[in-house]
């Protein structure tokens, strides 16, 4: 008669399945860790989404090489609008919020254009089609400091609009509208 009784795993078979559970557990751990890392980041992303209080410290050049600092434009709502010459969408707004300056700077509202380009090609731009409003050049740095204040993705144009106090009150990527400007001016 034979003995059925099941004979112990071998050494190897035994330090195989010991280590599939160790390499499981280091990717089971790797995975919560890279879990919480994107959590923090995307958690310290969305604190820094609205701290706008940096931007009133901050000053840009404009085209004619004057500087425009931001602080001057603190105390009166302020649409500050990011474009670029070489943005389709940007340029066809421009007109759009020429007149809103022209039309509502008599009520305090200012309007600055922050262009994410450079110096010859916004001069070129502007003596075919000057604006009613200030433009200041932020180069792509622009495209971060929009990021700073809400567009994720980087996209042209984006309009922030400020309330007297300097907080961020409307946000919009793409084109503005007339209707959109009018809701904001009687909300603020």
């Amino acid at each position: 008669m034979t003995d059925q009784t099941p004979s112990p795993e071998p050494a190897a078979l035994r330090s195989g399945h010991r280590r599939r559970w160790v390499l499981g557990a280091m990717a089971g751990a790797a995975t919560l860790a890279g879990v919480g890392l994107a959590w923090r980041n995307e958690r310290t992303q969305a604190a820094s989404v609205g701290d706008e209080s940096g931007i009133w410290q901050m000053a840009f050049e404009a085209p004619d090489g004057t500087v425009l600092r931001m602080a001057s434009f603190r105390g009166k709502p302020l649409v500050l609008n990011f474009w670029a010459t070489w943005c389709p969408p940007c340029v066809e707004e421009l007109p759009l919020l020429s007149r809103f300056h022209a039309e509502h700077s008599s009520r305090g509202w200012q309007v600055l254009g922050l262009a994410v380009d450079q110096r010859e090609p916004v001069q070129r731009f502007l003596a075919q089609a000057p604006v009613t409003f200030p433009v200041a050049l932020s180069g792509a740095s622009g495209i971060q400091l929009g990021r700073s204040l809400g567009n994720v993705s980087g996209a042209l144009p984006f309009t922030v609009v400020f309330g007297p106090e300097g907080e961020v009150t409307h946000r919009k990527i793409g084109q503005v509208t007339p209707k959109e400007l009018q809701s904001w001016v009687s909300r603020n």
